[in-house]
């Protein structure tokens, strides 16, 4: 318990960090505090200086990440620029945007006890704390599981797992729900507050701002070009926030734009079932023979003009559904055809004049010194012209709003940043189906609708195909929904008939947002789903 005179877990002072190659801060003037057992939620756009203000306090900046730091940064009255990482990580756990990055061994139970080895736990000890920490988080029949086996969603758990077996006083949570189906995500943020409960203070970096508002932030932090520009409460907060940079509730967001003209989209998508572009026939997977089938009897096709998105949980086959289709992964039984070839006798270079594909994890991508070379890449190795590459890298740079990062190292940018650099790079070489695997993730509101909308309306594709486990993302683009559990599609067809089913949706860990309540009640009004913005016009 705090008592009067204990240090704050943590204390902000006029913190300022320039990286030592860029001319300008990162982050400015930044000042603040933690009390015991408060939440607070950071957000903000996209590059604004949420993860760099992150990496002061956790020690990795500018001891991993070299530059100029002013201020003073104070952790339960230490002061952080005197204390070694291994000190720090004592006081301060820090869970990545991306796990890949986070997770190092190959098995889940050497990776929990990879932290309390390196503080020479003795071995029956460290097996204990990690039992009691998979326990807690629900993922004790991950013990024994290969790391590199793990669904995204799965990877978060485990990474969590590595840092609350610490038993840090300060957690520093960098987008952790990014990878986390809906229900996972509620799970997730339940725990977060029942940490707070338990003593733990919290600072919460997330681009899903109106799910961490169930758990009632003690304090939300809005940071816009490396500043914080609001410090208080949800209902101050809820006033003032801009709609078109913060998801907020539908309801809100649709009263609060009725005076506002908002443009429709110029290009549309209508369906062509007459002209099949790639064709699942009785399709069934699994990773070894050992191993339960990871998908079961898949039958579907995509048409020239649909906008399909694919729901449902952590480890329903999704990102294995999709692999097939570019060839990265070949049916255990079954056909996958692309362009009425089996891709079983296609290489993958081959399948790319085809389908253009954006992995979950931007680091799985990025290779290239630059991002003008990353996006330049895939349209050189297809043959294209050098105009042609030109007039495509700067398309794809614009359409992503990166255009002040060309000469910037992809790996060198935030995590957000380098999910819309793997997009670009694919977008540059136009392909006639675009593939994403979690488009959204790590991506601030306006950013990911920009974004969306560019490759929306630019023609050139004749279908797009999405992974998310954004529903609101599918309710305000797709024109078809594919709902997976399982290993198994479970509902498919338009938006409007899918996701009226909640029982079903829930069977997918899918969970009705404020958008979905919204559109469903307007429904009779509107024909069809619509952004809380146009729902307005409706009200």
């Amino acid at each position: 318990m705090q008592t009067p005179h204990s240090p704050l877990p943590l204390v902000v002072e006029n913190l300022t960090f320039r990286y030592e190659r860029r001319e300008l801060p990162a982050i400015k003037n930044i000042s603040f505090s933690i009390q015991p057992g408060q939440i607070i939620l950071l957000a903000g756009s996209s590059g604004c200086g949420k993860t760099t203000l992150m990496r002061c306090i956790n020690g990795l900046a500018p001891t991993i990440y070299k530059g100029e730091m002013s201020g003073k940064i104070s952790v339960f009255g230490h002061d952080v620029t005197q204390l070694s990482l291994l000190q720090l990580s004592q006081h301060v756990g820090t869970l990545l945007q991306d796990p890949e990055r986070q997770i190092v061994a190959s098995h889940v139970l050497n990776e929990v006890a990879f932290g309390l080895e390196n503080l020479g736990v003795p071995r029956l000890r460290i097996l204990q704390r990690v039992d009691k920490t998979l326990e807690y988080l629900g993922i004790d029949h991950l013990k024994y599981k290969e790391t590199f086996k793990l669904s995204g969603g799965e990877k978060q758990k485990v990474a969590l797992a590595g840092v609350l077996v610490m038993e840090p006083k300060l957690l520093l949570l960098d987008e952790p729900l990014a990878s986390l189906d809906p229900a996972s995500a509620a799970e997730a943020l339940k725990l977060f507050k029942r940490l707070a409960e338990d003593g733990i203070s919290i600072l919460l970096v997330e681009h899903r701002v109106e799910d961490v508002l169930a758990i009632e932030p003690d304090l939300i932090m809005f940071m816009e070009d490396g500043e914080i520009t609001y410090q208080g409460d949800v209902k101050g907060f809820l006033e003032i926030a801009d709609f078109s940079k913060v998801k907020l509730p539908a309801e809100i967001v649709a009263q609060r734009a009725k005076s506002i003209q908002f443009p429709q989209r110029t290009r549309s998508f209508e369906p062509d079932t007459s002209s099949e572009l790639l064709r699942f026939e009785n399709v069934s997977f699994q990773y070894r023979q050992d191993l339960p089938l990871t998908l079961k009897n898949i039958n579907f096709s995509i048409h020239k003009g649909e906008i399909t998105a694919i729901l449902g949980h952590n480890g329903a086959g999704k990102t294995t559904l999709v692999k097939h289709a570019l060839g990265l992964l070949k049916p255990t039984s079954g056909t996958v055809y692309l362009d009425g070839k089996d891709t079983r006798k296609m290489t993958i270079a081959e399948a790319a004049h085809t389908i253009g594909y954006v992995f979950q994890s931007p680091t799985q991508m990025l290779f290239a010194p630059t991002v003008e070379q990353e996006l330049t890449f895939g349209p050189q190795n297809l043959g294209f012209s050098k105009e042609e590459i030109q007039k495509n890298v700067d398309w794809a740079i614009q359409t992503v709003h990166l255009e002040g990062e060309k000469q910037t190292p992809p790996l060198a940018l935030s995590f957000g940043q380098q999910k819309r650099v793997s997009i670009a790079s694919v977008l540059s070489m136009k392909s006639r189906i675009l593939m994403m695997d979690e488009p959204t993730a790590g991506q601030d509101y306006w950013n990911y609708h920009s974004f969306m909308s560019s490759i929306l309306d630019m023609p050139g594709y004749d279908a797009i195909l999405f992974i998310t486990h954004d529903l609101d993302l599918a309710i305000a683009y797709a024109n078809r929904v594919i709902l997976m559990a399982n290993g198994q599609i479970i509902r498919d067809g338009a938006p409007e008939e899918v996701l009226k089913d909640i029982s079903t949706l829930e069977k997918a860990h899918v969970l009705p947002t404020s958008l979905l309540s919204l559109n469903l009640k307007l429904l009779p009004k509107t024909k069809k789903f619509l952004r809380a913005e146009l729902l307005a016009n409706f009200i």
